[in-house]
């Protein structure tokens, strides 16, 4: 079962039409997921070069992954090439804003995740390529519905989690939204650390993905009760 929404956008180019080499932007702490939407502020020059060359090409697909040592990618130099986690997922560039500061803001949309074959030399603007296999992730590109199981027990977890962090959230919202959406979104926008964000890139469907962040909420709420305990 694919680990993003049900239906691909009127753009999305076709599993067949995936590219075979494909630039990748390695960020930390920054996943994009099938289905979901990440927003990106482009300043480096590599990196304003890899925006610029996914706007021509056909499908303008990036791929993101994470750095092996967290905060290696805040090395600016353009001859850096700090080792990379062998699972990331191809996202499709569907916005993109020039600012007066010589910036982009561009937002991707998760479309398949991919294994690295192999590293490819430099782009000549300096970007990294690789070979992207897609062929494990398949499924991320079709159509299944999808229903959470346990989605009282997972809700519960949250709340815990959100109370643990002190976070605000919309509680409309989350209760409203469908339960793929729901998952996908949670999975990129809470505050992670590196290694979990990987795995849960990494779940093999939506039922693990939703498993494994009810463990990781579960695990928060716990340690910020037994901090409480200690305190008093």
């Amino acid at each position: 079962m694919r680990p993003g929404p049900t239906s691909l956008g009127p753009f999305d180019p076709g599993y067949r039409e995936l590219p075979e080499v494909l630039p990748i932007f390695p960020l930390t702490g920054a996943v994009v997921i099938p289905g979901g939407r990440l927003p990106l502020n482009i300043f480096e020059q590599r990196y304003l070069a890899m925006t610029r060359h996914a706007l021509m090409s056909p499908t303008r697909l990036i791929g993101m992954v994470q750095p092996v040592e967290p905060g290696a990618d805040r090395n600016l130099d353009p001859d850096a090439r700090p080792a990379v986690h062998r699972i990331g997922c191809a996202g499709r560039l569907v916005s993109f804003q020039e600012t007066e500061d010589g910036r982009y803001v561009i937002t991707l949309s998760g479309l398949i995740r991919f294994a690295i074959k192999r590293e490819l030399p430099l782009h000549a603007g300096g970007f990294r390529l690789v070979e992207p296999d897609y062929v494990p992730f398949a499924e991320d590109m079709a159509e299944r519905d999808f229903e959470m199981a346990a989605k009282r027990e997972f809700l519960a977890a949250f709340k815990s989690y959100v109370e643990a962090k002190q976070l605000k959230v919309d509680w409309d919202t989350i209760k409203g939204a469908p339960d793929d959406h729901l998952l996908v979104s949670l999975a990129m926008l809470s505050p992670f650390s590196p290694d979990e964000k990987q795995s849960l890139l990494e779940c093999a469907d939506l039922a693990q993905l939703g498993a494994m962040m009810t463990a990781l909420f579960e695990l928060a709420g716990t340690n910020k009760q037994s901090s409480d305990r200690i305190l008093h």
